[in-house]
């Protein structure tokens, strides 16, 4: 697993200089000329700009691509803000049939047997490491209405029940002082990742339950974490093990060059 460090002059530029990218962010995100020259100078041809690069060289576009993608995660975090909650809808808006999207078919979808069903909890955590799936049913729950939106380009609203992910890690004595949670998936492999203070806000939830019913097999059975101010990708489903860490994770697509922050 690639392990990402932040060297000690990005950690100082961004101490130095995060309010004022914070503020000429949200200025010129303001313009829709601004946005559309931004989209445009993000190509090659932008990044040699920017980078001085050599278009002809892989290794040094490849090289620009991950420092730009890595700055756009740190400018992201920036303006993440724990508190503001992502829009919710009325029932009456919710996508129906509300669609599967995986890198597999529909048919492949992972059965998993809930009486032995266990979600494991390892990393900076010094409470209870092994969940059943009727232990997370038994704490509290909340539902919510929130629209997810794909990396691909749709968007669907769903109504998704479950635990409130901040106080899950609350009762598995995770260290929320920790840099970010890993979660790894039944399905082939796969796994993401996020960072703490997405994990704590309120509307990160450990998801059980879809429109009132168990969740189903293709959204995610046992549990899926919805994250609504996340891109889908974000959201893994088959949930069956959380790291808290501060290593840089990656993730399934993270590591093939998708942004890692991705908030939508």
């Amino acid at each position: 697993m690639t392990i990402r460090k932040r060297t000690a002059q990005q950690g100082t530029f961004l101490a130095t200089h995060g309010e004022s990218i914070i503020r000429d962010a949200q200025r010129e995100l303001k313009s829709p000329a601004r946005r559309l020259f931004g989209r445009r100078l993000l190509t090659l041809g932008g990044i040699a700009l920017l980078s001085g690069c050599d278009l002809t060289d892989d290794k040094a576009v490849n090289t620009a691509l991950r420092r730009i993608s890595f700055f756009n995660d740190d400018v992201q975090a920036l303006l993440f803000d724990p508190n503001k909650l992502a829009p919710t809808y009325p029932a009456s808006m919710i996508t129906r049939p509300f669609p599967f999207n995986a890198f597999y078919g529909v048919d492949e979808v992972p059965e998993i047997d809930a009486a032995t069903y266990r979600l494991q909890v390892s990393g900076l955590a010094h409470g209870k490491r092994t969940w059943t799936l009727d232990e997370l049913r038994a704490l509290p729950q909340e539902s919510q209405i929130t629209r997810l939106i794909c990396v691909e380009g749709w968007s669907a609203i769903g109504r998704w029940g479950g635990v409130r992910f901040s106080e899950f890690l609350r009762r598995a004595g995770a260290d929320t002082s920790a840099k970010y949670v890993s979660l790894h998936c039944a399905d082939y492999n796969y796994w993401t990742s996020i960072d703490m203070p997405t994990a704590l806000h309120p509307q990160t939830l450990l998801t059980l339950t879809y429109d009132g019913d168990v969740l189903p097999p293709k959204y995610g059975f046992p549990m899926r974490l919805r994250v609504p101010t996340k891109l889908g990708f974000k959201n893994p489903k088959h949930v069956v093990a959380i790291e808290i860490t501060n290593q840089y994770p990656g993730g399934y697509w993270e590591n093939q060059g998708y942004n890692w922050f991705s908030g939508s």
